[in-house]
């Protein structure tokens, strides 16, 4: 149905549909809440007649307002023309998208499978196959009802679980508790749920205490943290249950597109706002914890240094002193608003490091809020300067956090305007008066931006050429090209990449990797290879009523050599010993990803060639040679080693002592990890901390190591990867000429 179409038929809607889904939905629910109805059979459309018959089972639907609300059914119609028509894929609304959409659905509510039991799913799998049917039909009952019975099961676990917490535990059995249970089959009864919960209580409570609380204090915590978890689905109401379904059904289609509630919206336009007030985190709900995405380059939590990108927050305190809530359970809008506030004031985080896995070895963290401005975010430059193979050496670096523009600034004609290809150009002009002898860009953590920018910051590099190529959902290939024919560097170039490097990063890297204008080195990018675009739904609203927003995937980006960034993303010349565990990260740990694709090659050149194949698998040996004997690529290998260990745990042990064995283990190893560099750096080791409680754990926060342990030591070994291909470049007679050797360079940079 036409957008248009839709809007016109919103008055109608509005007259009628309030009254027709009161008596509808409660006829509905009242069967289903009990689970004593089949759901196969589809909910009536009851006439006011129906009423008085329907009343008098109100008693038996859960406590709570949970309207269904005409502008919900419109919405949802708005969406789904926009679906139909402007979607980049499409992908039939039929029994398969059916399933996917019930499993989102469920799984949205219950990740962990803590709360359904196997006959509440044996009651919605008689429905797997009708959801196409609801939405193309707009029909919401359905989800609503399976909220209400997700909400009376939460407030029945949370019961047993505080009436748990009244009892003692013995410490001594050997049992464990299983980490993550998304995967996991669903309790088979009542008594298969309650033991699982058991657990979980035993092993919330094993880790405060493991943490540094008294058993007292720790119960006392998890009181509060259960009661909130309950006050809080109590609170959610019928635009937070749409808002989980109708983004059910989206993200079912593809990850990137989602609808966001007035509120969300706020939310998402406060996040993208360079003023913003707080730490410059992006934070998503993940299972019951809220989990940092990413640190936004040059915000306060990146100046601290502390916070990192799979650290999950588990409690904030305000200021120096205040007391330290527990947030495990929280939705993540209630969490955002206690780490925002004004600039100068003081947050403190009690975080779970993405490095600690499940074994709840927590940290307590100090950011002072600020503003997240542009002078912040802008590109920087800095001279690394060492001794290689004899000979000595100094490249210039520019750390390049995202790819920003003042487009106003430029838009009205201000000569000062800021934007990364002039920051940039300025900088190299810089480095090039220092003289240097290569130039390396770090993109590690640059999640993207404008892509004008990273169109014109390719330009910098090559004299002209197609950069990007861009196809929309009607197929039509769209070419971009270089708008500026000269070049501000010339000279030996390496690009830094990791798995966080997305979108406009991908653009550039692919783009200097297609030219041959230099190496790439790292991991595989993120793989976000499409273009979104926001579209306001109130455009449409008849009587300035907020409806939100919907962030559509329109587009897909693909490299001028013909190969698409998504899914895949840019994959390195030389790769890192990290990126041997980045498989089921970026785009690629999403299970209903657009796949990679190709179109035919845009018409380019190579330029400034850093050499024929041979010469990059010399370069290649030499790097493998190295990471035998480089102290600092064997610390990379062990730490990236240790570090998926312990996000791999499956289980943990709920034996006291055990569990804490497994604990100074773990401190053990860690240590001993850092401090086999430490030596080799000439440094004295340092000893394994103690775990304190949370006033002592933020008095003695400051890092008083003047070495910075411990160092960019990826950074230094590109230095080095560089070194070595200005060596080889320059003397022709150490290049690799075995004519036996016809394997690919893609194939020997990935064994």
């Amino acid at each position: 149905m036409p957008v248009s179409d839709v809007t016109t038929r919103y008055r109608n809607l509005r007259l009628s549909a309030l009254r027709i889904l009161t008596v509808a939905l409660v006829t509905f629910l009242a069967g289903f809440a009990a689970l004593s109805v089949s759901l196969t059979s589809q909910p009536t459309l009851a006439s006011s007649a129906d009423a008085s018959s329907t009343e008098s089972h109100v008693s038996n639907v859960p406590v709570g307002s949970m309207d269904i609300e005409p502008k919900h059914i419109y919405i949802s119609r708005l969406i789904r023309s926009y679906m139909d028509q402007r979607h980049y894929v499409k992908i039939p609304l039929d029994d398969t998208l059916s399933e996917h959409i019930l499993d989102r659905y469920l799984k949205s509510l219950d990740p962990t499978r803590q709360y359904f039991l196997q006959q509440d799913i044996n009651k919605f799998d008689e429905i797997r196959d009708d959801f196409d049917d609801y939405i193309k039909s707009s029909r919401l009952e359905p989800a609503f009802a399976i909220f209400l019975v997700f909400r009376t099961r939460v407030r029945k676990q949370v019961d047993h679980a505080l009436d748990i917490l009244d009892k003692p535990f013995n410490f001594e059995i050997d049992e464990n508790y299983i980490v993550d249970r998304s995967d996991a089959p669903w309790a088979k009864d009542q008594q298969e749920l309650d033991d699982l919960w058991r657990k979980r209580v035993k092993n919330d409570l094993l880790g405060l205490m493991l943490s540094g609380k008294e058993e007292d204090d720790a119960r006392e915590t998890l009181r509060k943290r259960y009661a909130q978890i309950r006050n809080r689905t109590e609170q959610l109401n019928a635009n937070d249950v749409f808002e989980f379904y109708i983004n059910a059904y989206l993200q079912s289609v593809e990850p990137h597109t989602n609808y966001l509630s007035p509120r969300a919206s706020e939310n998402f336009k406060m996040r993208m706002s360079l003023s913003l007030e707080g730490i410059g985190a992006v934070l998503q709900p993940k299972d019951e914890y809220t989990q940092v995405t990413r640190v936004v380059p040059g915000g306060p939590a990146d100046t601290a240094g502390e916070l990192h990108a799979g650290d999950r927050i588990v409690g904030v305190g305000q200021d120096t002193s205040g007391e330290m809530e527990d947030v495990i359970g929280w939705r993540l809008d209630s969490v955002v608003d206690k780490i925002r506030g004004p600039k100068g004031s003081t947050v403190r985080l009690k975080i779970l490091p993405k490095k600690a896995g499940n074994l709840g070895d927590t940290q307590v963290i100090s950011i002072v809020r600020d503003k997240i401005n542009l002078e912040e975010q802008a590109a920087k430059k800095s001279v690394l300067e060492f001794s290689h193979d004899g000979h000595d050496y100094k490249f210039g670096v520019i750390d390049l956090p995202t790819f920003y523009a003042d487009f106003e600034g430029r838009n009205h004609g201000d000569p000062l305007y800021r934007s990364t290809t002039k920051d940039v150009r300025k900088l190299i002009k810089e480095l090039n008066d220092e003289r240097i002898d290569a130039l390396i860009i770090d993109l590690r953590g640059n999640g993207g931006g404008a892509l004008s920018e990273a169109i014109s910051l390719t330009g910098l590099f090559i004299e002209s050429g197609p950069i990007v190529q861009v196809r929309d959902a009607s197929g039509a290939i769209r070419i971009n090209v270089d708008p500026d024919p000269t070049v501000s560097y010339t000279g030996p170039l390496a690009v830094m990449v990791d798995r966080n490097s997305a979108s406009a990063s991908e653009i550039f890297a692919g783009a200097i990797q297609d030219y041959r204008r230099g190496l790439i080195i790292g991991e595989p990018t993120f793989g976000k290879g499409t273009v979104q675009n926001l579209v306001s739904l109130d455009r449409h609203s008849r009587n300035d009523e907020s409806l939100g927003e919907l962030k559509l995937t329109i587009a897909q980006f693909f490299r001028v050599d013909g190969e698409s960034t998504q899914n895949r993303g840019v994959v390195p010349d030389i790769m890192f010993p990290t990126a041997a565990n980045s498989e089921k990260e970026g785009e690629r740990s999403f299970d209903n990803a657009l796949p990679w694709s190709s179109i035919p090659p845009a018409k380019y050149e190579t330029q400034y060639t850093v050499g024929d194949s041979n010469l990059l698998l010399d370069v290649v040996e030499r790097f493998k040679a190295r990471q035998q004997s480089s102290p600092g690529m064997l610390y990379v290998h062990e730490a990236e080693m240790f570090n998926y260990d312990a996000r791999n745990t499956e289980s943990l042990s709920l034996n006291l002592t055990k569990r804490k064995q497994e604990l100074d283990a773990r401190r053990i190893q860690s240590n001993e990890i850092e401090n086999t560099l430490r030596r080799a750096r000439g440094l004295e080791p340092v000893e394994v901390e103690e775990i304190v409680d949370d006033e002592d754990e933020f008095a003695d926060e400051e890092n008083d190591d003047p070495d910075k342990f411990p160092p960019d030591v990826l950074l230094e070994e590109a230095g080095f990867i560089l070194a070595d291909l200005i060596e080889i470049r320059d003397e022709p007679h150490l290049v690799h000429t075995d004519s036996n050797d016809t394997a690919s360079v893609s194939s020997q940079v990935t064994d």
